[in-house]
């Protein structure tokens, strides 16, 4: 398709018809100023071949004049097939014409049709991809309607690049089969998690699966209790049938009466043979009382003797332990005395010794004090030295500061010698009598001795005047010397002397001072080793000084201290014996009394023991025993008789309790089984009456059908999947077909702007994403402004070169596309147009009327029909 004219009426601000006439197949420009109308011209342009004809949307009351009336579009377009005019009105008496000639080809929704085939039946057509919208030039859409129309497009264009891609692919079959694919899924999935959609086939094939499911469950639950009821009320018939039996029940009734009289037999015999153990009982209790009183009888009667015997020997030796007693006594007394005196020696000596102690301890510690007070002064005269020495030796430099100061004096002497060595010299030689006429700086010079100049100097000549001398630059010995000189004097400041020798003479006296502090030290150390405050505490601990004159000799007080402790032993020895043989004495008489005393008490209780049996003998007590014991062993016989016929009481119990227990359970299971059997009557009529096997059938039926109905779905979910998957990779490789001619077209374009460039393409948007520049990758949205309308524009011509290649030639039609582009790139994007414009139509509307008259190509002009 190209275009060949253009005629708006009751457009924007051409409220008269205007015409746009001699365009061209290659480059066409369209410079005029702004407001001219030409974004009005690609409006009416986009309409006329996008919105059909009875539309009053945005964009169509847009184009309305402010004075109002119904806009109206005609081109005149080339194709294969010839020329063709078609034309559009809005609004009033809306239509659309497509005319060849004077031939009216078609009409209203045909003529919509006609053009829709035009462009390919693609929403957007070639817009989307190769026409620019003023203010938009960069490849995305203003809107999403927009832009989803611009993809469809490109995937359209890419569908159609070629025969091995139509071969392959199917091209737009292909489109339209992965279209249909997902429509088809979206029916029964959602999205890619592919889970049922709701409302859709595939959930309800589910709930209802899930539904006959649980009504099966249900029901396969009823019928199974129906069965098990069945089986119970088998099984509650039979064991009323049982137990309501005649035989039976009167079989119960028997052996419960028998074991009753078994029971009252067994119970009478138990109770004579219980009273024959108490006679029994009886008889043994006699005959122990009788045995007892017999044995009471005879042990009394032994005491009594017994007692009378020890009462009699105890006596004597009783008198003879209180005289032992009392002679003890007067022992023990006479011992405390003698014991009492030795101690008061004892003591009496001891204060002796005490006192003779303490004179001799004064004598002796008078001298140790007098050493103690010196040796205390003396070492506080050595602290004080030290404290004072130390204080002197931190004032001047250490050893470490003089090393640096003499290495830094050294390195000042070598530097002056060095810089004196290269210096010139001055010599002075005198006549007779003329000797320390020349001086310099008040110092006269030698005769015959070299002085050195490092720089200028003044030499003083008495009686003539003076003489300047400049020797010129010392080069670098001078400078070395004035950075040795300045070091030192930095070395001597921080030290806080003025000359190294006062330094020196500082360092010497620190020297001297730590040689003192080192001495006093010692001193120190060696009369108080542990600190002046233990000499202090060992002086206070010497006694003061007391009389001696009646203290005594200590050795001989001692010697009386030892035989007085002798004596008060030996007093206290003999003094614990007699106490001892006092508490054995005093031990044995109370052993006798208290022995005196029981055998008395013994022999009474005996008496009175004897006295309880009043008449009674030895004889009448003998003859009573004899008795009782006949009369248990006769109640022993009978009982022993009587036990050999006993029925067994417990057996009688237990058989007992067995028939009850039998007959009492036949009663409860009577009356638990009638209920029962009752109750399961009414569930199994009940269960019956709802037909609950056949509706289980017809559900299993309902659930094997309902789950084929979800087999089959999920089997075609599985192949729609697959599909979809395979017709997506047949995009992927179409996608990659494409965008090989993409850069096919775009390379040359792009090196004239950038050699070597290249761009990368995003799969889903079919678009550039980055531009490859010296090996860097620079995603599009970080360029600048005219960096991306230069890649759109570029990208567009590529675009259109492949359309007409598709066999689907159009338009392209640029408003103000390069509003950003400087100078230099803009000449090569006006060489870009033109190499392309060989193959294309491209039509260009400007206002930058200076800059684009260097494009060349063919110029239009917006005229009235007339030509006016």
């Amino acid at each position: 398709m190209r275009l060949r004219s253009i005629r708006l009426e009751n457009v924007r601000r051409f409220t008269s018809p205007v015409l746009i006439e001699g365009i061209t197949d290659g480059l066409n420009v369209l410079s005029e100023p702004n407001e001219s109308g030409k974004s009005t011209l690609f409006d009416a342009i986009q309409a006329l071949f996008f919105i059909p004809h009875g539309s009053k949307n945005r964009e169509i009351a847009s184009l309305r004049p402010h004075a109002g009336g119904a806009p109206e579009v005609a081109v005149e377009i080339e194709t294969d097939a010839g020329r063709f005019t078609v034309a559009k009105r809005w609004f009033s008496k809306p239509e659309a014409t497509v005319h060849q000639g004077s031939r009216l080809v078609a009409q209203s929704d045909e003529a919509e049709a006609w053009l829709a085939d035009l462009l390919g039946g693609a929403e957007g057509g070639p817009s989307g991809l190769i026409w620019v919208r003023q203010g938009l030039t960069h490849l995305g859409a203003a809107t999403p309607k927009e832009e989803k129309a611009a993809l469809e497009a490109r995937r359209d264009l890419m569908s159609s690049i070629g025969e091995e891609v139509e071969a392959m692919t199917g091209g737009r079959r292909m489109d339209a089969a992965l279209d249909r694919c997902r429509e088809e899924l979206a029916r029964y999935a959602t999205g890619k998690s592919r889970r049922p959609q709701k409302g859709g086939p595939w959930f309800a094939a589910q709930e209802r699966f899930q539904t006959l499911d649980g009504q099966r469950a249900t029901l396969g639950a009823t019928a199974d209790a129906l069965h098990e009821a069945l089986a119970a009320r088998k099984r509650c018939r039979r064991e009323l049938a049982e137990l309501e039996d005649p035989d039976a029940t009167r079989a119960r009734a028997d052996r419960l009466e028998a074991a009753r009289a078994a029971l009252v037999t067994a119970e009478r015999h138990a109770e004579e043979l219980d009273t024959e153990a108490r006679r029994l009982e009886t008889a043994q209790l006699t005959l122990s009382t009788a045995r007892d009183r017999l044995d009471r009888f005879r042990s009394a009667a032994a005491e009594r003797d017994e007692a009378a015997a020890e009462e009699r020997a105890t006596s004597e030796a009783a008198a003879a332990a209180r005289a032992a007693q009392d002679a003890a006594q007067q022992a023990r007394d006479a011992a405390e005395s003698g014991a009492q005196a030795a101690q008061a020696a004892l003591e009496k000596a001891d204060a002796a010794h005490r006192r003779a102690v303490r004179a001799q301890a004064a004598r002796d510690g008078a001298a140790r004090r007098d050493d103690l007070v010196q040796r205390i002064a003396a070492a506080e005269a050595a602290r004080k030295e030290m404290e004072e020495a130390a204080a002197a030796a931190r004032r001047g430099p250490d050893a470490a500061a003089m090393r640096r100061l003499e290495a830094l004096v050294s390195a000042h002497g070598a530097a002056v010698a060095a810089r004196d060595i290269s210096a010139p010299r001055v010599t002075a030689r005198y006549l007779p009598g003329a000797e320390g006429r020349i001086r310099h700086d008040g110092q006269a010079l030698g005769d015959g001795t070299p002085l050195p100049l490092s720089g200028a100097a003044r030499l003083e000549i008495d009686g003539i005047g003076t003489l300047d001398i400049h020797p010129g630059e010392t080069g670098t010995a001078a400078d070395t010397v004035a950075k040795s000189e300045t070091a030192l004097r930095e070395a001597l400041a921080q030290l806080g002397a003025e000359t190294p020798d006062a330094a020196r003479d500082a360092a010497e006296a620190r020297a001297l001072a730590d040689r003192k502090q080192g001495e006093a030290q010692a001193v120190f150390r060696s009369l108080a080793p542990e600190g002046i405050d233990p000499l202090r505490e060992a002086l206070a601990l010497i006694p003061e000084d007391e009389a001696a004159e009646d203290a005594g000799d200590a050795d001989r007080t001692r010697a009386a201290l030892r035989e007085a402790q002798d004596t008060a032993q030996q007093a206290r020895a003999g003094r614990d014996h007699a106490a001892e043989a006092l508490a054995e004495a005093r031990l044995e008489a109370v052993r006798l009394t208290t022995a005196l005393t029981s055998a008395g008490d013994r022999q009474k209780r005996a008496t009175e023991v004897l006295a309880r049996f009043g008449a009674e003998d030895e004889t009448a007590l003998n003859e009573a025993l004899q008795r009782a014991t006949t009369a248990c062993a006769a109640a022993e016989a009978r009982l022993a008789e009587k036990s050999r016929a006993a029925p067994d009481l417990a057996s009688a119990k237990a058989a007992m309790q067995r028939a009850e227990s039998v007959d009492r359970r036949a009663r409860d299971d009577l009356a638990r089984l009638k209920p029962q059997l009752a109750t399961l009557d009414e569930r199994i009529a009940r269960s019956a009456g709802e037909a609950v096997e056949e509706r289980l059938a017809e559900t299993e039926q309902a659930l094997d059908a309902a789950r084929a109905d979800l087999a089959r779905i999920e089997h075609e979910v599985a192949v729609l999947t697959r599909l979809e998957a395979a017709l997506e990779s047949a995009r992927s490789d179409a996608r990659e077909r494409y965008f090989t001619p993409v850069a096919a077209e775009l390379r040359p374009l792009l090196q004239l702007l950038w050699p070597e460039a290249e761009l990368t393409w995003g799969e889903e948007t079919l678009l550039p994403e980055a531009l490859v520049r010296d090996g860097t990758h620079e995603p599009v949205d970080i360029l600048s402004g005219g960096t991306q309308e230069q890649l759109a524009l570029l990208v567009r011509l590529a675009f259109a070169r492949m359309l007409s290649a598709a066999g689907r030639p159009a338009p392209v039609i640029l408003d103000d596309a390069l509003v950003f582009t400087d100078d230099d790139r803009i000449e090569r994007m006006f060489d870009a147009l033109t190499r392309q414009a060989g193959d294309l139509q491209i039509l260009v509307l400007t206002c930058r009327q200076r800059a684009f008259r260097e494009l060349g190509g063919t110029a239009l002009q917006l005229a009235a029909p007339d030509g006016s």
